[in-house]
């Protein structure tokens, strides 16, 4: 398994795919290009994943001579093919050129683990500079070591790369991989719109999951606390497309109706002094508090704290955090797009808006201090993601994906 970088806060669906693959008897090595930082290690789990990953950059400089002088060595006839392709990808830029060259450089470590830990499939999470490694390592290995079964997948997400389908090289990558597991059926649809027909039968469906253990349902305890004041959550990166501006400025119109509310925001971003500053000087600034980014150990509490989850995304793939309320019985209110409707359903297991709309959204937030009816979308939501949003189920669903392709005996 690689990703870009690995274990990270934003990465936990990653870690828990990655458990349940074990789970289920297979082996799995992890591997990073960027070794993860202290603001990643936030929970136990997270400080062990980054202990037995292996990351690519970061070595000695003999360290990738001794690994591409081994490729050479395999087969300087091979080796020199795979370099010229690598070249040959991307815009054609000065730039892009550079970049391959970089991505060589870290593929030709990749392979050298693999070979020595006896891999020869790597999975990629997202199609960033993950895929662009994998992509050269599989290829490097087909040409210095063509007798070995050497392949790639790839998890797509979206919405980044299908925003900038020239920059990530994206039908490319399609093309090359040997099966493309997508987060929801809007996601393949993407993916079926970068790709040629006869590619489609290796683009299956395998969703993130969050185990629901650990986040326990608490509907009824919620139910039955003192109804005010309205109590929301926020969860996600302080960024444009996840909408803070947009809870924020609901939130204002929510006190101006007099409905007594707090709020929780978890997560850091460029956007994170902005919102401080708004928020000092306008009505929110004893009912708002900026957490900053909070470990997976602690999320637990916060779903307790809250009566209701908010996320006004303009952008998304589908977004865990709002598995993970929903598996506490936390009522969650969102925006209509992307996959987001394949696991929450308007007004049965939560609210779904138009994006950008903050007044609809101060509706929703003013609509949801009923105590009866927040444990039923709660409840609803819980259901919901048992049924289809577990990591076991869905590392089932990757592995008859690689089964299908022919990656896996």
């Amino acid at each position: 398994m690689l990703v870009s970088r690995y274990p990270a806060v934003s990465h936990a669906f990653v870690e828990r795919e990655v458990a349940a693959l074990r789970e289920l008897g297979c082996r799995v090595e992890t591997f990073t290009v960027r070794s993860a930082v202290g603001a990643d290690l936030l929970s136990e789990r997270a400080r062990q994943e980054h202990a037995r990953t292996k990351a690519l950059l970061g070595r000695p400089v003999a360290a990738y001579l001794r690994a591409h002088a081994s490729h050479v060595r395999r087969s300087p006839v091979g080796y020199a093919g795979a370099v010229r392709r690598a070249l040959s990808r991307g815009s054609g830029t000065l730039r892009a050129r550079l970049w391959q060259i970089f991505y060589l450089v870290e593929a030709g470590v990749l392979l050298h683990e693999m070979r020595r830990a006896g891999l020869t499939h790597v999975h990629v999470h997202l199609a960033n500079v993950g895929a662009d490694v994998a992509r050269a390592a599989v290829d490097l290995g087909r040409g210095t070591d063509p007798a070995q079964a050497w392949s790639w997948s790839l998890g797509m997400h979206g919405p980044t790369e299908f925003e900038d389908v020239a920059g990530h090289d994206l039908p490319a990558k399609i093309t090359s991989a040997a099966a493309v597991a997508c987060i929801s059926d809007f996601c393949r649809s993407q993916v079926m719109r970068h790709s040629a027909q006869d590619v489609w039968p290796r683009l299956g469906l395998v969703r993130m999951g969050v185990n629901v253990e650990q986040y326990p349902g608490l509907a009824e305890q919620r139910r039955r606390r003192t109804p005010s004041p309205l109590r929301v959550l926020f969860v996600g990166r302080l960024v444009p497309e996840k909408g803070p501006g947009v809870l924020v400025e609901a939130l204002e119109e929510v006190v101006a109706r007099g409905v007594d509310v707090e709020a929780r925001v978890v997560g850091g971003g460029p956007l994170a002094e902005q919102l401080r500053t708004r928020l000092a000087r306008g009505p929110l600034a004893d009912r708002v508090v900026l957490l900053g980014p909070v470990g997976q150990d602690d999320m637990p509490a916060l779903h307790a704290w809250a009566d209701v989850f908010c996320l006004p995304s303009f952008a998304e793939g589908v977004p865990v955090v709002l598995m993970e309320a929903m598996a506490s019985e936390l009522p969650v209110i969102t925006t209509r797009i992307a996959g987001i409707p394949e696991l929450v359903e308007e007004g049965v297991s939560g609210r779904l808006l138009n994006p950008g709309r903050a007044d609809l959204l101060a509706d929703a937030l003013t609509g949801m201090t009923n105590a009866e009816q927040r444990a039923e979308l709660g409840r609803a939501g819980r259901r919901r993601v048992v049924e289809e949003f577990q990591p076991e189920s869905n590392a089932r669903r990757l592995l008859e994906l690689l089964r299908h392709v022919g990656v896996l005996g």
